[in-house]
C-alpha cells in the first residue's frame, strides 16, 4: 500500500530531507569558509587542491547518502556562493582569496570540483533515482 501525501511517514520524511539539504549547503559554506583562511597552508597549490577534493567529496557523498541529486547539488551551492563572495574585494580594496597561484587554484579548482560534483550527481541520482523501487 503506498502512502499518500498527508501520511505523517511522507511528512517526515519530507522534513528529514529538507533538514539534510539545509545542513549540506551550510556544511559546504562552512569549507568554503575555512579553505580561505588556509588555502595557501603548505606548499602553494597542495593545500588549495585538497579543499577542492573536499568540496568534491562532500558533492558526491551527499548525493549518495540523500539517493538524489539534491545532496550533491546543495554543497556545491553553498560552497560557490561563500567562495565568490569572499574573493571579491571590499570597497578598501582588501580581499581573502588572493591572486596568488594557491588562491587561483582554491577558487577555480573548487568552483570546478563543485561544479562537476553537481553534474555527477545530476547524471547519476537522476539516472538511476528513476529505476529505484519505492520505497514502502
Amino acid at each position: 500500500m503506498k502512502p499518500f501525501a498527508g501520511d505523517a511517514s511522507v511528512r517526515q520524511d519530507t522534513a528529514l530531507t529538507v533538514l539534510t539539504c539545509a545542513m549540506l549547503v551550510l556544511f559546504g559554506m562552512g569549507q568554503a569558509l575555512v579553505g580561505t583562511f588556509f588555502y595557501s597552508a603548505g606548499p602553494a597549490p597542495v593545500a588549495s587542491a585538497l579543499f577542492d577534493l573536499a568540496i568534491l567529496a562532500t558533492c558526491l557523498l551527499g548525493g549518495w547518502g540523500l539517493g538524489r541529486a539534491l545532496g550533491a547539488v546543495a554543497p556545491a551551492v553553498g560552497w560557490i556562493v561563500v567562495a565568490f563572495i569572499l574573493a571579491s574585494g571590499t570597497g578598501s580594496g582588501s580581499v581573502l582569496i588572493t591572486a596568488t597561484a594557491a588562491g587561483e587554484w582554491f577558487l577555480y579548482g573548487g568552483a570546478l570540483c563543485a561544479t562537476a560534483g553537481m553534474i555527477a550527481g545530476l547524471v547519476i541520482w537522476t539516472k538511476f533515482g528513476r529505476y529505484r523501487s519505492p520505497r514502502v
